[in-house]
């Protein structure tokens, strides 16, 4: 029953939002029709409306919708723009951000001397590690071990250790919780550690958690029942009644970190599909890394500026240094490691140029793994190209869509890569919703960042980027085994019949950037 209140709230919080923006565009619609000065200014804007938005530092995949829109009807593109394309609800949290990042930031090591050492040693991911540590303020790092999971279930037990060794804290940070049988392991746990008075944190996104049709996914209720229990919880970006075009930005971070010293960070939730204890669309593959050393300050960082932005009324945290323990733990790898996060309002696409630079360094192969392909044409293009330069590209997806819809999006792009040598795989098990890129047996990257608009565009993003023989080489080694249980379908979407998309396929494809 408490799934179901959740859902008739999501369900009639968007009715009202929506609502309310019916009755905008008909008082606009009514104005337009019967008062000829605002038909005239909604005339004389659209062309220089159009303009403005051709000669934004955005991407053209982005632009050009707003565009046609606006040209196409405009009452109703001018309105959903100003609304909506704008974005200027986002200002106060622009602030907030902004504030967090200036107190927490400098408390993380530049690490110079790190980077100085990546570039003689592997020249190529020294570019990526520099991008990073100068527009997303995340420094690389020596003095790690990773430990890659190539299953989400191997994660859990190792994650469930540590969180019983815990002494001073845990935070977690998820987009999705199912209070279910996963979840009430942890939970089992967290309260235990609480009673020894360890500072539990678990912080999740509101729609990520009760958007799902699947039983148990949590409501607002889960956050008070967990406080009843000593453990500190905070909801991101609740999905109230009202237009706020900020509720389009959610927070699809993972991580779990323990007393600063290990962290834990991929593509899974903390729900009973990602670890194949149910089965909504067939088997899960996801994967994920566990940290140990130096690295994980930039995950207790991560968590730190999404815990004390996200609300201007909450207590936020004074003393920042006291969850960045110094430790003599010395490492038995020699890896650079570089955790980092995207977030959608600094207009730099950090998780998008990742990717890019990772194709475009690449010599000898490059593979990726996504739930969903909705990508921009710059990405389109930097993938194609490696291909052509002769890098063996590969793309991994879904067998069993959890979206028909956006299935069907993420079809119509095979046709543009297969035709220029890279190759599709679909898993055909289930739903691989694992998010992962590897290269050449150096470099690999591992986290929450989707090969889509809505994770490189609209949400607060995390990832790892890993430059070691080692942890790549258990990545494609991975991929491999992936591959032989896929279907390739790279022949029939660049000659076959499926290589003409449809024109429903076009018209979602052309809008998926709106959505």
């Amino acid at each position: 029953s408490k799934t179901r209140n959740g859902i008739k709230r999501m369900s009639f919080i968007a009715l009202s939002i929506l609502f309310e923006i019916g009755l905008i565009l008909m008082l606009i619609n009514f104005l337009y029709m019967d008062y000829v000065l605002v038909e005239i200014v909604i005339r004389v804007i659209t062309i220089p409306l159009g303009l403005y938005i051709y000669s934004g530092h955005k991407t053209a995949s982005m632009k050009m919708p707003w565009i046609l829109l606006i040209l196409a009807t405009h009452v109703v593109g001018v309105t959903l723009f100003l609304l909506v394309g704008l974005n200027g609800g986002t200002k106060k949290m622009k602030e907030r951000y902004k504030k967090v990042d200036e107190q927490i930031f400098p408390l993380l090591p530049e690490n110079r001397h790190v980077l100085d050492k990546l570039e003689e040693s592997e020249p190529n991911a020294y570019g990526i590690s520099a991008y990073l540590s100068k527009y997303s303020h995340y420094p690389v790092y020596e003095n790690t071990d990773v430990t890659y999971y190539d299953r989400a279930e191997d994660g859990l037990e190792a994650q469930l250790i540590a969180l019983k060794e815990a002494e001073q804290f845990i935070f977690m940070e998820y987009f999705a919780i199912q209070n279910t049988a996963a979840w009430g392991r942890i939970e089992e746990i967290l309260v235990e550690k609480a009673k020894k008075g360890v500072e539990i944190r678990v912080y999740y996104d509101d729609v990520g958690s009760v958007s799902f049709v699947n039983r148990g996914f949590v409501n607002r209720d889960f956050a008070k029942r967990l406080k009843s229990l000593g453990i500190n919880c905070r909801v991101f970006n609740p999905f109230m009644p009202g237009i706020n075009v900020f509720l389009n930005n959610r927070d699809h971070r993972k991580m779990t970190i323990v007393d600063g010293k290990v962290g834990f960070t991929g593509g899974y939730n903390l729900a009973d599909e990602y670890f194949n204890l149910t089965h909504p669309y067939g088997m899960w593959k996801d994967t994920g890394i566990r940290l140990e050393g130096d690295a994980v300050k930039s995950l207790t960082i991560s968590f730190l500026e999404m815990w004390n932005a996200v609300k201007r009324s909450d207590k936020d945290d004074v003393d920042i240094e006291k969850y960045l323990p110094r430790t003599d733990y010395v490492a038995k790898s020699k890896a650079f490691v570089q955790p980092y996060g995207d977030i959608p309002i600094d207009k730099e696409q950090v998780g998008e140029n990742v990717y890019i630079s990772m194709a475009n360094k690449a010599e000898k192969y490059c593979y990726f793994m996504t739930p969903y392909l909705i990508i921009t044409d710059e990405m389109s293009q930097a993938i194609s190209l490696a291909a052509k330069r002769g890098v063996d590209v590969r793309i991994v997806t879904p067998g069993i869509p959890d979206k028909k819809l956006v299935y069907k999006v993420t079809r119509s792009f095979y046709n543009g890569l297969a035709r220029n040598g890279v190759r599709i795989y679909e898993w055909t098990p289930g739903f691989s919703h694992a998010k992962m890129n590897v290269v050449d047996d150096k470099m690999a990257v591992c986290g929450t960042i989707n090969l889509d608009y809505r994770s490189l565009y609209h949400h607060f993003e995390n990832a790892c980027f890993i430059v070691d023989e080692g942890i790549a080489t258990e990545m494609r080694e991975d991929f491999e085994k992936t591959f032989r249980q896929c279907r390739e379908v790279t022949e029939e979407y660049s000659t076959g019949k499926r290589s003409v998309i449809r024109l429903g396929q076009l018209f979602l494809r052309l809008f998926a950037s709106l959505l």
